[in-house]
Parts: structure tokens; sequence; C-alpha cells
């Protein structure tokens, strides 16, 4: 077997436990289970509960109807030791749009909270921003070669995501101490192998990527970055609106930008585009980001 097939056999199978997370176990009519990967780290990652609330909100609705839009808040850290159930609130079944209100809770207390829309498809009016002129993916380095060079980056060993992520600019990590940079951050994503032929699979797999990359924006004025500087952050609320299909397992743009920091918080928002330039979704979150106050 060649590099190139070994590497890819090694996504697939990272990519195929994403999708077993993401496939909860149903313990009633309105209430699921999920649990974390086993080498998490002292928190859950906020995409990936993002992805199986919205994955227990879809298991409720028809299929025919498809999610546009996703309100979420980060209520408090979640425990990656015990699993997390998701109670659904059946909000309305109207005769175009459902809705669907999902709490995440551990430990008896809530620690995420979901508002998802489901739509049934219908024509309208069309018009969309067109994509920023970037580099195509297949021209850019992989995250592996881009942290080779930063053996104290944390994570740097690590190989096990289960998404392919290509910066376009230069990474956040590689620019610390030059404050000034813009605020802006650009990369291509896709799941890093193959997916089933799920479009709730393929919503949740982008929301899952949504919280991977979105608050670096926010730190590129200031030089610095996660667990390398005096900075510590998380997402204190998440929305997403789905404009277009797509499929998560093919390349699309993911382009950020922060329009704010003040007050301990920052304010970031994305567009993501597939490869032929179609806008497919929109993302605008704000996080909590603080730094020691001065002596």
């Amino acid at each position: 077997m060649t590099d190139l097939a070994k590497d890819a056999a090694a996504g697939q199978a990272v990519l195929d436990r994403l999708v077993r997370l993401l496939d909860l176990e149903q313990v009633e009519e309105n209430i699921f289970r999920g649990v974390s990967p086993a080498d998490s780290p002292v928190r859950v990652f906020g995409g990936q509960v993002a992805g199986q609330a919205l994955v227990a909100a879809g298991r409720t609705v028809q299929d025919e109807r498809k999610v546009h839009s996703l309100h979420a808040y980060f209520i408090r850290p979640g425990d990656p030791s015990v699993p997390i159930v998701y109670e659904v609130d059946r909000i309305r079944d109207g005769r175009s749009f459902t809705t669907r209100r999902v709490v995440g809770i551990q430990h008896g207390k809530a620690i995420f909270a979901l508002s998802a829309s489901f739509q049934r498809p219908e024509p309208g009016l069309e018009h969309a921003d067109e994509m920023p002129d970037v580099p195509a993916p297949g021209t850019l380095p992989t995250l592996a070669e881009r942290v080779r060079d930063f053996p104290d980056l944390p994570g740097a060993r690590d190989r096990s995501h289960p998404i392919d992520v290509r910066y376009v600019n230069d990474p956040p990590w590689a620019t610390r101490g030059n404050g000034g940079a813009p605020a802006r951050n650009q990369v291509w994503m896709r799941a890093d192998g193959r997916l089933p032929d799920d479009d709730l699979l393929h919503v949740c797999v982008l929301t899952y990527a949504s919280d991977i990359t979105l608050l670096d924006s926010t730190l590129a004025p200031h030089g610095i970055y996660w667990d390398l500087d005096e900075v510590s952050g998380a997402s204190l609320d998440h929305a997403l609106w789905f404009h277009r299909p797509f499929r998560a397992d093919e390349w699309f743009l993911y382009d950020s930008a922060s329009p704010s920091a003040s007050g301990a918080r920052a304010l970031a928002t994305g567009r993501f585009f597939a490869a032929d330039g179609t806008l497919i979704a929109t993302v605008v979150q704000e996080g909590l980001l603080r730094v020691p106050r001065p002596s």
C-alpha cells in the first residue's frame, strides 16, 4: 500500500469514528444519549455537542424537511468522561416549518441549548455573495505539513482529526507576535474520507467543523494563539444558516472574520462556499476571550 493510500485509509477510519459519534443512542421517544471520544481534552469540543444536538433534533423530524438554521448557547463546559443526554422538545410542526428545541444535560444540569428550524423545500428568489479568489485546496500544504516546523504547538503530533484543513493564509500560530494582522482567517475544509448519503449527517459534520477555526480570526490582530500565550477562550453562542445543499466530504472554503472584540468577548462571522463558488452556509459566533489583567 502506498503512503497516499495509507493516509486515505487512516483519514477514513478517523472520519468513521466521527460518524459513530454522531449516531446517537435513542433512549426514549424524545431522549437521546451521546458520548465523547476516549481521547477527548479536558472539556467536550463545542462542535461535537452542536452536531450531536442537531442529530437529536433531526431524528424527530420528517425526512423531507431540511434544517435551515440553528441557534445554540454553550451554558457549561461538557465533561467528556460521561455521556450527554439530549432532550428534544417538539415545539411546532407546521405546514412548511418544523421547530425543535434541544437541551444537553450532564450531572443533572443543562450544559447546552439549541433551537433548530426545518423547512419543506420550496422555490423562491435567488442571490448570493461571490466566493473570494483563493488558491485551490490541492495547491496548499496539509495541516500536518503546516505544523511540522512547530513541534511545540499543542496537538502538533495529533493526526486523528476527522476534518482535512488547508490554510489559505498563514496559520495564526505562525504569525504570533505580529500584532496588527487582519482579523480574518481562510481555510479549505472537507471531511477526511467518504460520508454516507445522509443529508442530515452532512449538515451535522459541517456544524462540527464550523467550531474548529472560527475564533482564530479574533486572535490575529493581537498576535497571540491558544495555549501558546496567556489567553483563554470558549464558545458562548453559535448560529448557523444553511442556504443550499452540499456534501461535507467535498471541499468547502471557510472564510471567517472578526468585526469586534470588547468586554472579554469577541464576535466572529463566517461564510462557507462549495468548491464551485456556491454559498452554502453562514455562521456567527460570540466567544469568550480572557487575557491576564495588568498588574
